[in-house]
């Protein structure tokens, strides 16, 4: 079986969002599994999540080998379509709230198509730092990344 090709992601600059849709031949439970529970979310995206439960409001943490660890907290829930993280800086203090003006949210949407499920992530929030463009792009190019990652998790490449 061929691993399902998708296109990449796209930053639109006067919006500061980054999006990106994609099709995972896996049910629609199967991806919000793997996009919601930390022990799925550690095989394809951080090296470590970590929550204390799948709530909104929940605060937990993202490492990445390389970048450190960031703090995360679940902004929005509507199992099993739509789930949204905020997530700060790895300088930010894991101990407080993370500051909204000085961080971004990335937005998972699924719906169940024939032979699977497409999938949509949406990061807003890029305007603030010296330098937004280069940020929404080094986070183009990790969605394009990562989510080529969760297809080859699920679909068992």
């Amino acid at each position: 079986m061929t691993m399902t090709t998708n296109p990449p992601a796209v930053v639109d600059s006067d919006a500061f969002t980054v999006r990106r849709t994609i099709t995972i031949k896996a049910s629609a439970d199967t991806v919000w599994a793997a996009i919601s529970e930390p022990e799925h979310l550690s095989r394809w995206f951080p090296q470590t999540a970590t929550f204390d439960t799948v709530a909104e409001g929940a605060q937990g943490s993202f490492t990445f080998e390389g970048y450190g660890t960031f703090p995360v907290q679940i902004e929005e829930l509507d199992a099993p379509n739509v789930i949204a993280y905020r997530w700060g800086g790895p300088t930010d203090d894991p101990t407080k709230p993370i500051d909204p003006n000085r961080s971004t949210v990335f937005r998972f949407t699924l719906e169940a198509i024939e032979d699977g499920t497409q999938l949509t992530v949406v990061e807003t929030g890029f305007n603030f730092g010296d330098d937004p463009t280069a940020n929404m792009e080094q986070h183009r190019g990790g969605w394009d990344s990562e989510l080529d990652e969760l297809v080859a998790y699920l679909e068992g490449s």
